[in-house]
């Protein structure tokens, strides 16, 4: 009797590549045109092992390690025999400081003279933040802003702009209340702009100076103000 020989064809899945042209819209949440975002920063692929190991040493770095406890040699008392050797019954002590009595010192206790701090290098800090920011826009959570302007400090004013930010499709959680919802990026300092949003829950201003992968990944989306000038200091980082 013959058998058939059967085969088995391998089914090829193509992945289309991320489009790095970026729609860009004005402080109205009108379209203002595209922006092209570099591939060195806006394009990476997700590397959890770099991001894990740079967020934690920088989780290590802000530790500030002031729990303490007293070991043997601080704790009050001893100096004198609890009682004498022999003849009591009694276990041996040589010290009421002992950890093994209460109030005694205590052991292997967290010290305060104990450095937490890791070392970073300067390209797995950047790189992180790169890949974070690339996953972020994979995930079309990054929204580009040509411009924000208030003519003055006011909070209605930051509201009603990020008000109009929820109107635009794929970002209509940004008038949530949650405090991790939007970290807006600039590409420097603005007053202005960082004490209007300064008593809205959710918002965070940054310049991109301050940027890090550690407080970039603890938002769900992204605002980059001004992205000809914040991107084109996030690939200065590069140098």
């Amino acid at each position: 009797m013959e058998t058939k020989k059967t085969t088995t064809k391998k089914v090829t899945t193509k992945t289309t590549p991320l489009s790095l042209d970026a729609a860009l819209y004005n402080q109205k949440g009108t379209s203002a045109g595209s922006f092209a975002m570099p591939k060195k920063v806006f394009g990476l692929a997700w590397n959890a092992d770099l991001v894990h190991q740079v967020v934690v040493a920088m989780q290590a770095n802000k530790r500030a390690g002031t729990a303490h406890t007293k070991d043997r040699s601080e704790v009050s008392g001893g100096g004198k025999k609890p009682w004498k050797q022999k003849g009591t019954g009694r276990a041996r002590h040589g010290s009421n400081r002992s950890p093994i009595w209460i109030g005694g010192g205590v052991t292997f206790g967290p010290r305060n003279d104990k450095d937490y701090s890791q070392k970073i290098n300067k390209k797995m800090r950047v790189k992180a933040l790169f890949t974070v920011l690339s996953r972020k826009f994979a995930d079309s959570a990054v929204l580009l802003v040509d411009s924000i302007a208030f003519d003055a400090m006011k909070t209605k004013d930051a509201n009603a702009t990020l008000a109009t930010f929820a109107t635009i499709k794929g970002f209509e959680k940004l008038g949530s209340k949650k405090p991790t919802t939007l970290l807006m990026v600039l590409p420097e300092h603005n007053a202005v702009i960082e004490k209007s949003f300064a008593n809205l829950g959710g918002v965070t201003v940054l310049t991109v100076n301050d940027l890090n992968a550690l407080v970039t990944m603890s938002f769900h989306h992204v605002v980059i103000v001004d992205p000809a000038k914040t991107v084109a200091a996030l690939e200065s980082k590069i140098q």
